[in-house]
């Protein structure tokens, strides 16, 4: 979840800056803060910026989605995404790329391969050549989204190329888009059936959670050890 000086940088993409819209997002960002992703949290924000906006933003629709996919909640993260795709000649290119990359990593986690496949097929050129724009850890987004539907198709191989061949370098020691890519990858050695490299890629984030000086919320760091061992057991 962005943190409220990170949404107003990018206040284009969100609802307008009213007092009562700040002081809600404060409110459930502190709830984040604390509690971190949570079903709970997801329902109050889609309510607030979603369901009961009179023009709900792209930026509140994305960010609802992304609350719903922490959690596993698919159905719910499927639903928002088809709120934006009934708004997609208004989004601007970066919301579309989102879009793309969420749609499509939808797809795939319900395992839905061949609805995933037409997605990546129909939107493969924009997000190939947009993803040249956005900053590496969209960038990143993207990839694993890729990886993610090769997964769901039972290509394996192709979606390990994907993880490790398109260069994200550690973004300093406490990078926690390379544990989110990581954890990919033993969710798809999960997948596989590959015993041994389930272990290896598991040895591997576990050494990458080492490095960390310091985790951004209290609960962090059993969050992601909790999420470590759901991909090693083929949760997304």
């Amino acid at each position: 979840m962005l943190s409220l000086q990170e949404r107003e940088h990018r206040k284009s993409t969100f609802a307008k800056k009213t007092s009562e819209n700040t002081k809600k997002y404060i409110e459930l960002y502190e709830e984040f803060s604390q509690y971190g992703y949570t079903k709970a949290l997801a329902e109050k924000y889609a309510d607030f910026f979603v369901l009961n906006a009179k023009k709900p933003a792209a930026g509140d629709i994305i960010q609802t989605v992304q609350l719903y996919d922490k959690i596993r909640d698919y159905k719910s993260a499927a639903y928002y995404l088809s709120k934006l795709e009934e708004m997609m000649k208004k989004l601007n290119n970066e919301e579309k790329f989102i879009y793309c990359t969420e749609s499509l990593g939808n797809r795939s986690k319900i395992g839905n391969w061949r609805d995933a496949e037409d997605f990546r097929t129909e939107n493969i050129n924009f997000m190939q050549i947009y993803s040249e724009k956005v900053d590496i850890k969209l960038k990143a987004d993207m990839y694993m989204s890729l990886a993610y539907a090769d997964c769901a198709a039972k290509h394996y191989n192709s979606a390990f190329r994907l993880l490790t061949g398109f260069g994200y370098k550690p973004q300093g020691r406490n990078d926690e888009k390379l544990l989110e890519i990581l954890i990919a990858g033993i969710y798809i050695c999960a997948k596989s059936g590959d015993e041994a490299s389930v272990e290896n890629a598991v040895n591997n984030a576990i050494a990458a959670m080492g490095l960390f000086k310091k985790y951004e919320f209290v609960w962090s760091e059993e969050y992601y050890r909790n999420k470590i061992k759901e991909a090693s057991e083929g949760l997304a």
